[in-house]
């Protein structure tokens, strides 16, 4: 997948979640407070929760959510071999199809 292409899905699905909060606005303000205590830095930093999204993203195989945490991780300076360990959690975690996942994630830092 080209740079482009994964540049042209995490807009699609921007785009798709903004739909819904003009269509639910007080749903999505109440998910965008919860997202905001979840990628707080605390014990964890921001990068290390982004990173744990993903993993999560990755063994509940949600493609968008992929698209979202990795690109996250990625601007809150997760560099790719902290990604990878990330990864190698949500393989134990997903089996075999996590594998597909954890590589489309990679897939996406890399292109980002």
């Amino acid at each position: 997948m080209s740079d482009e292409q994964v540049a042209e899905q995490l807009k699609a699905a921007k785009k798709r979640t903004g739909g819904l909060a003009r269509a639910a606005p007080e749903l999505m303000k109440g998910f965008a407070a919860v997202a905001a205590v979840a990628t707080r830095a605390g014990h964890f930093s921001a990068a290390d929760r982004e990173l744990l999204a993903v993993a999560i993203a990755v063994a509940i195989r949600c493609e968008d959510c992929i698209l979202y945490h990795v690109d996250a991780a990625r601007r809150h300076g997760a560099d790719e071999s902290a990604l990878v360990e990330a990864l190698e959690v949500a393989v134990e975690m997903g089996g075999g199809p996590a594998v597909m996942y954890a590589a489309r994630a990679l897939e996406t830092y890399r292109a980002l």
